[in-house]
């Protein structure tokens, strides 16, 4: 069974929310990527997504959008980022989601790039840039490999379209709680379980919510909504902040373990 599939199969058997924690590859350098994830699967997350380093990532705010450029500057590429996922799967079995824009893929070839996601362990992949109705090809390839093809909902998705979209996604569904792009807010959406209702009278998958999610406190609020929350920029911000210092691991892996511990005590 696909690990996303698997996991939020075991979380809802024992009635719990998950913690999806997102990083930018190769920020600081790859490395210091696969300490992370050793140290977010010890702390209790139950899915990691891995931005691949991307020269135009438009759906990102400042803090990813700098993580992006540090990636990049520390010569993250595709392969060099499944082989580090390759690495991982030595000693974890966190389930791993790519978020990724299309031109990464495009460059390597749709079907080379799905099976070699395959052979390196990733459990999902998140393309920002392609819509369902542009999918076909996608989808098939992807169910073949076993890999789950995660979509977004925003809050501006009208319900008629938002319908179609979860139809065809699979693992999970990722929903935007805001308008615009990642980042760090003082509070969260005010209109989750309206929104939340309306996706959940068209689909049984497990519901993610991100975008804006930066405390303890955030987290468990909107974990009580959906089955998990994402937290990126705020982690980021950490990453940012010890990048350079031999405490990285530990500083980050303490801030990530308080997130999963607030969604856990639900």
């Amino acid at each position: 069974m696909n690990r996303i599939v698997a996991k939020f199969a075991q979380l809802k058997s024992a009635g719990k929310k998950g913690l999806v924690v997102y990083i930018g590859a190769g920020d600081p350098h790859l490395a210091a990527t696969r300490d992370l994830a050793l140290a977010f699967d010890q702390a209790g997350v139950a899915v990691l997504e891995l931005g691949a380093p991307f020269s135009d990532p438009l759906a990102d705010g400042l803090v990813n959008q700098l993580a992006a450029q540090r990636g990049l500057e520390s010569g993250t590429t595709p392969p060099k980022l499944l082989a580090t996922i390759a690495d991982i799967r030595k000693q974890s079995q966190i389930p791993i989601v790519l978020y990724i824009y299309f031109n990464l893929i495009h460059k390597v070839g749709l079907e080379k790039f799905i099976a070699d996601c395959a052979q390196a362990g990733v459990d999902g992949l998140l393309v920002l840039d392609v819509p369902p109705e542009e999918s076909d090809n996608y989808e098939a390839l992807m169910k073949k490999a076993g890999i789950c093809h995660i979509y977004l909902v925003a809050p501006t998705t009208p319900e008629a379209r938002m319908e179609k979209i979860v139809k065809r996604g699979s693992g999970f569904i990722y929903y935007i709680s805001r308008e615009g792009v990642t980042g760090m807010q003082s509070s969260v959406a005010s209109n989750l379980s309206s929104q939340l209702a309306k996706l959940r009278a068209h689909t049984d998958l497990p519901i993610a919510i991100g975008f804006g999610i930066s405390n303890p406190d955030q987290a468990k609020a909107v974990a009580q909504e959906g089955d998990a929350c994402v937290v990126g920029s705020a982690i980021v911000n950490q990453i940012a902040a010890h990048g350079q210092s031999p405490e990285l691991v530990a500083k980050v892996g303490a801030f990530v373990k308080s997130l999963a511990d607030a969604v856990k005590t639900l």
